[in-house]
């Protein structure tokens, strides 16, 4: 997942990293079932105080786009319940069970297409 920001930009650091992350839930590069850096990982990465991905985190919560699991991490919430939001947190789970099985993307993929009927 790639967050960037831009210290010299106008918009604070907080607004940038929280519509980055909404535009990329919205358009579905952040799928629901998706688990996010933790705090300290990403301002790590990204050179921002742990505070302002903290304070990122509780909005992203409060608007309902994620969901924090305690000790378990924040994940990106399916908002709507709709049959495409509900098959992406099936696709999250299926990907990291392949991952954790240590099975080639490109097999897991194919057992998909497979199951789906297509060639």
């Amino acid at each position: 997942m790639v967050f960037t920001v831009d210290k010299g930009s106008p918009v604070t650091l907080f607004e940038q990293l929280h519509s980055q992350a909404i535009s990329k839930i919205e358009s579905g590069e952040l799928i629901a079932g998706t688990k996010l850096p933790t705090v300290r990982q990403l301002a790590t990465d990204l050179e921002v105080a742990p505070y302002t991905v903290a304070r990122l985190y509780r909005a992203l919560e409060a608007d309902g786009f994620v969901e924090t699991l305690g000790r378990n991490g924040t994940v990106v919430k399916a908002r709507s319940g709709t049959s495409a939001e509900l098959l992406q947190v099936s696709a999250t789970e299926y990907a990291a069970r392949a991952r954790d099985l240590g099975i080639e993307p490109a097999t897991a993929l194919e057992f998909v297409r497979t199951a789906l009927g297509v060639d």
